[in-house]
């Protein structure tokens, strides 16, 4: 499984991000890959859907299930439904373990 954190320089829910995806990761025993990629113009948020710092995305798809119809693209810090910009635990185990299964 490819996991991608995607955000911007100077996100303070950056690394808060990683550690909780390396603790879910972790939790569940899984095998993944974990790239951080740093989006750095308006031009690379839309190439890479970014919507907004930081984004989750395992084996190319947004971990969350609201965002997959958005496309308010940029250089933004992103708030996940009723939460802050740190994705919660829950959120990250549901979209690993769609993806993990999913042969």
């Amino acid at each position: 499984m490819d996991i991608q954190v995607l955000y911007f320089d100077g996100c303070p829910h950056h690394a808060p991000t990683v550690a909780m995806v390396k603790q879910v990761v972790a939790t569940l025993g899984m095998d993944a890959q974990i790239e951080e990629v740093e989006v750095t113009s308006v031009e690379d948020a839309v190439s890479k859907r970014f919507l907004g710092s930081p984004t989750v995305l395992v084996n190319g798809v947004d971990i969350d299930p609201r965002a997959h119809d958005r496309t308010d693209y940029g250089l933004s810090c992103r708030v996940y439904h009723g939460m802050d910009g740190v994705p919660s635990a829950s959120l990250l185990q549901a979209a690993f373990e769609v993806e993990w299964q999913t042969p």
